[in-house]
This record gives structure tokens, C-alpha cells and sequence, in this order.
């Protein structure tokens, strides 16, 4: 199979189902954001400074980001033919969550992204998160999706910033504290 297609050479692209729209569509746009998150994921999946538990979680985080980009490029009156994300999913985070928690001092201030490489990265995959949620409630107003969905992209930026901290404790990093001026 070659990987060009010409296919969208003329800015149009296809939905699995068929379906042809343009490359600019918010769902084109809010699956390509979850597939830069995917990447940074990636990335940090990279550094050796990664504990072996933010490491696995990582991983199946990545399978659950493909999992809900082809939901959203599956148009609502066709079938995906995968599992969609569901309460199972969001339960996990927010239990992992808790669980992490566990190990961390609590917050008294507001920190700055940094401290671990790790850490830098998910600060930048939380951020990525935040705007693939803001990027699936725009069409939500013309094309509801699934509450499900929406609950878990809420709870995700939540989970990165968790793992975040998580990576800098684990690395005997401190997070940075954010001093107002």
C-alpha cells in the first residue's frame, strides 16, 4: 500500500465511512490534535527518566487516543466498528489519579511546567489535551457527541497533570513553584 493517495490534493480529505470534507474540518482538526498529543506521548515515552508504572499507563493512553480520534472520524450515522470510550475509561483515570496523588505533596500554589524532562513533556501533552477538548465541544453544539467522550477528554487534562507532577516526584524533582511577581 503506498502511503500517498492523492486523494487530498484538493484540500478535501476522507471520514471512515467514505464521507469527503475538507482537511479545515473541526472533526479533522480535533482528531489531528489528538494525534499531536499521541505524539508528544510518544515522545515522552522516549526518556529513559520514565518509571516503568508512568510508562505502561503512557502506553495505554495512546491506544485510548486512537480509540476516540476514529470515533470522531466516523460520522455519527455510521459505525466505527471499534470499542468507544466509555465510564470503564474515565473511572480509570480518576483512579489512577487518586492513586498518584497518593505519592504527592499537596498543591499550595500554582506551578510552572518544568522540572523533569518527563515532566515537560506531559505539561505539554496537558496543554495539547485542553485544546482537543475545547476543539470537540465546538461541534458538540451542531453534532452532540457522546457524553462519555466528553467526560473522559475533561478528565484528561486532569490525568497529564497528575502524571506530570507524578514524573518529577518519581525523578526526585520538585515541581516548580509559580511566584506572582
Amino acid at each position: 500500500m503506498k502511503i500517498y493517495t492523492k486523494g487530498g490534493d484538493k484540500g478535501q480529505t476522507g471520514l471512515f465511512g467514505g464521507e469527503r470534507v475538507s482537511k479545515d474540518h473541526l472533526r479533522i482538526r480535533t482528531y489531528g490534535t489528538l494525534d499531536e498529543l499521541n505524539a508528544v506521548l510518544g515522545l515522552t515515552l522516549t526518556s529513559a527518566e520514565l518509571v516503568q508504572d508512568l510508562r505502561k499507563r503512557l502506553l495505554r493512553l495512546q491506544g485510548e487516543l486512537f480509540q476516540l480520534g476514529a470515533e470522531l472520524a466516523t460520522p455519527s450515522n455510521k459505525k466505527t466498528g471499534i470499542a468507544l470510550i466509555g465510564d470503564v475509561e474515565t473511572t480509570r483515570l480518576e483512579g489512577e489519579i487518586d492513586a498518584m496523588e497518593k505519592a504527592l505533596a499537596p498543591l499550595k500554589t500554582f506551578i510552572l511546567p518544568g522540572g523533569s524532562l518527563p515532566s515537560a513533556q506531559l505539561h505539554l501533552a496537558r496543554t495539547i489535551s485542553r485544546r482537543a477538548e475545547r476543539e470537540i465541544v465546538s461541534p458538540h453544539h451542531v453534532e452532540p457527541q457522546r457524553a462519555e467522550l466528553l467526560q473522559y477528554v475533561n478528565r484528561l487534562s486532569d490525568y497529564l497533570f497528575v502524571c506530570a507532577r507524578f514524573a518529577n516526584h518519581e525523578s526526585g524533582t520538585d515541581d516548580i513553584p509559580w511566584i506572582s511577581s
